[in-house]
């Protein structure tokens, strides 16, 4: 047994302070529900009148202060645990299940350092009223951040069965063992199970700042395979996802959709839907809605209303890019992030160079496309308003009600129940404010889920952005040079991982055109493509081999350990490419996680086509808690990561998205999915890390270069090949 916490290195802690800041700062829809004169005196009670006034802005925001750390959280194991006396096993956090299977990793660490069988451990997850404070599931901070509290924990509570025990027997707890849900006594072999030991108990204790804790190498349960927890459920249809909740007296909510973004109600008539039976019509600033007893009802209601917008014109996704090297109207916002990264001076190293390269990457604005879409079932009772909705950050959706409310948050709790995927796209409460507005209406529960065409139209997207790289590099491969400019897509992963004496990085902000927030690996993704492509370039402008060029370029060992895996699980190197096959390779640093990937793409000589054949990706994250949760999210990240590469693309126009729908809006197909082959690195001796972003961000770079290898066509743009391969680059 050993004291092996995990620890957060200072620069992946920075990026997790950054990324917080930027999930703060998605833009939420714009409903400032107006406040009624008898509410408004029942918020300010008796007394004189004087003065009130508070910013629209405040109002829209969200503004009330969200805690920017999870430091500060409860230290009495009481309210992380719960031992029953038949020795059930109850654990509380405030993180949510949202197909990545972290209730399964996060039980097999409880089973782990308390020593008791999975079957015996239930999670309570992301509620608001009975968990503690979480900042929310993003940023790949489960694994190394709730993974050690919960051992924590377990760790605590472990050791106090041990101290009960040995004060029951009057022996030294030394003698004692716990092992299978009980405490036993070797020489005796006299046993007490936890929930013997807890009966009229409350464990009250505080836990440990360092409690002993096993060591990875020593793991018996953790760091295994361990069968998905209530995976039954999901197979047999027995989960009840958000859209399949119901309430007693429960009606369905529809909102009446504006025209176009940015667009203002100029007059509203619902004198139609207002004659259809059980049909109740809100109107509520710029909020419109309704409530029927059932869909098709609601949907002919919010047909039947006439409504009409104003909006001042727009652009296109035809200008996008030029728009956004605009200069922001907003300056200064850069999440938290200082002016530029700059080491040496890289005028000085441009000059030293034998040769030099500019070039400019661009990326689209994808969306998210969960299997589930933004859904929300809102229930009042005596002023109190409970919400069960898909979100990753229930306590940040909490407080978002509580000020569109004007609610204590107290009065308010968001219930999560496990969500069909999110990838970034579900970290406000649109649909949990539209339900919680019309049920407040309609005096009973109401049920709203957004249809397909609202997903793709009125969700935030990934951003867009421009990326400028300039290099030096001499003739022996040594990168001297490097200056990186990002805009609008955003600042994670925007240092590079290589050795190199001079750079100067920077991201710049702009005015987004469409609402923009987080995506799986946020901007990492886009720095990673112009990077990867970037170094790619340069490997060939020396004529040197890609790989090779890296390894040159790379002092960190970790860094390199993943490039030398996936070269070698994919026999990098012993074959050539060739105008209908080429190999690409890339990789990167991202949440304390590492990754390489290989690529072999087919071109058709006859057409444009280009297929995806064979990904092979090397992942390090430290230790590894659970080997086949892990290969599923790398997996699914190199799949999803086909999309963005390839096809993706959000097309809008004057206000309006062009693709709403599936059917215009390409992902990733069976037809599409390559042979994926994952070598994961296992390294025990370091703390886990996470695993839900990073792997996606060698995806496309890699089938980038692997088309360059095969056609000398040079790629730059994001999606790569919407309309199949270009004749030239």
């Amino acid at each position: 047994m050993s004291r092996h916490n995990s620890t957060v290195d200072p620069d992946t802690s920075r990026e997790l302070a950054l990324e917080n800041l930027q999930h703060a700062c998605t833009p939420k829809l714009g409903y400032g529900f107006e406040l009624q004169r008898r509410e408004f005196f029942k918020l300010l009670g008796g007394g004189l009148l004087v003065g009130m006034c508070v910013s629209a802005a405040a109002q829209e925001s969200g503004a009330i202060r969200h805690r920017e750390s999870e430091d500060d959280l409860p230290k009495s194991l009481a309210a992380w645990l719960h031992v029953a006396e038949d020795g059930k096993v109850t654990v509380y956090t405030g993180k949510v299940e949202v197909g990545q299977n972290i209730r399964t990793s996060l039980s097999q660490q409880v089973a782990e350092e308390l020593r008791v069988p999975m079957a015996t451990i239930q999670l309570v997850m992301a509620d608001t009223a009975l968990c503690p404070f979480d900042m929310g599931t993003f940023g790949s901070r489960t694994t190394p951040i709730m993974g050690p509290q919960l051992r924590n924990v377990a760790a605590t509570a472990r050791e106090a069965f041990i101290s009960l025990a040995a004060g029951r027997w009057h022996t030294a707890r030394t003698t004692l063992v716990a092992a299978d849900g009980k405490i036993t006594e070797p020489r005796t072999q006299r046993s007490i199970t936890y929930g013997e030991l807890s009966r009229g108990q409350e464990l009250v204790t505080l836990i440990g700042d360092d409690p002993p804790l096993l060591c990875p190498k020593e793991w018996q349960v953790a760091g295994t395979s361990a069968p998905k927890m209530d995976g039954g459920d999901f197979v047999t249809g027995g989960h009840k996802y958000t859209p399949d909740m119901a309430r007693p007296g429960m009606l369905v909510g529809k909102v009446v959709r504006p025209a176009a973004f940015r667009a203002s109600l100029t007059s509203f008539d619902a004198a139609e839907a207002e004659k259809i039976p059980g049909v109740t019509v809100v109107h509520d600033g710029e909020f419109a809605g309704v409530t029927a007893p059932d869909e098709p009802t609601a949907a002919r209601a919010v047909k039947a209303i006439r409504a009409q917008w104003k909006a001042s014109p727009q652009t296109s996704d035809a200008t996008l890019f030029a728009d956004l090297r605009k200069p922001s109207a907003q300056p200064g916002e850069t999440y938290g992030m200082a002016p530029g990264h700059v080491v040496g001076s890289v005028d000085q190293g441009l000059a030293s160079a034998d040769k030099t390269l500019t070039q400019t990457y661009t990326v689209a604005y994808i969306a998210h496309a969960p299997l589930e879409p933004r859904a929300a079932l809102a229930e009042w009772v005596d002023g109190k308003l409970t919400v069960w909705t898909g979100t990753q950050r229930p306590f940040a959706v909490r407080d978002e009600l509580a000020q569109a409310f004007r609610l204590p948050a107290a009065s308010v709790r968001v219930i999560v129940p496990d969500t069909g995927s999110a990838y970034g796209g579900k970290h406000t409460g649109d649909a949990a404010v539209e339900a919680a507005r019309l049920a407040k209406a309609a005096g009973e529960p109401v049920k709203l889920v957004w249809t397909r065409e609202e997903e793709f139209t009125w969700a935030y997207f990934r951003p867009a952005g421009v990326i400028d790289v300039k290099s030096g590099v001499r003739k022996d491969g040594t990168v001297v040079a490097w200056q990186f400019d990002n805009y609008n897509s955003g600042p994670s992963a925007i240092r590079t991982p290589y050795n190199v004496a001079n750079q100067k990085i920077e991201f710049h902000p702009a005015d987004s055109p469409l609402r923009q927030g987080s995506y799986r690996g946020l901007a990492a993704t886009a720095n990673h493509f112009a990077r990867e492509t970037h170094m790619d370039e340069l490997a060939h402008l020396l004529g040197m081999d890609p790989l090779e060029f890296r390894l040159k370029n790379i002092t960190d060992p970790r860094l390199a350990a993943v490039f030398e895996a996936a070269a070698h699980k994919f026999g990098w190197g012993r074959e050539k490419s060739s105008p209908t096959r080429g190999f690409g390779i890339a990789g990167g640093v991202e949440k304390g996680s590492y990754i390489a990937t290989c690529a072999e793409v087919e071109i058709n000589p006859g057409s444009s086509e280009v297929l995806v054949k064979r990904i092979v990706a090397a992942f390090e994250c430290g230790a590894i808690v659970s080997p086949n949760g892990l290969r599923n999210q790398i997996m699914g990240s190199v799949v999803q990561g086909l999309g963005g590469a390839l096809f993706e693309a959000v097309g809008f126009n004057d206000g309006k998205i062009t693709n709403p729908h599936f059917a215009q809006y390409r992902v990733p197909r069976f037809a599409d999915t390559p042979q994926v082959e994952v070598e994961m690195l296992d390294r025990k001796d370091l703390p886990p890390a996470g695993a839900g972003e990073t792997p996606i961000v060698g995806t496309a770079p890699a089938v980038g270069n692997a088309i360059f290898a095969a056609t000398g066509i040079r790629l730059r743009s994001l999606p790569l090949v919407p309309d199949g391969l270009p004749k030239s680059s």
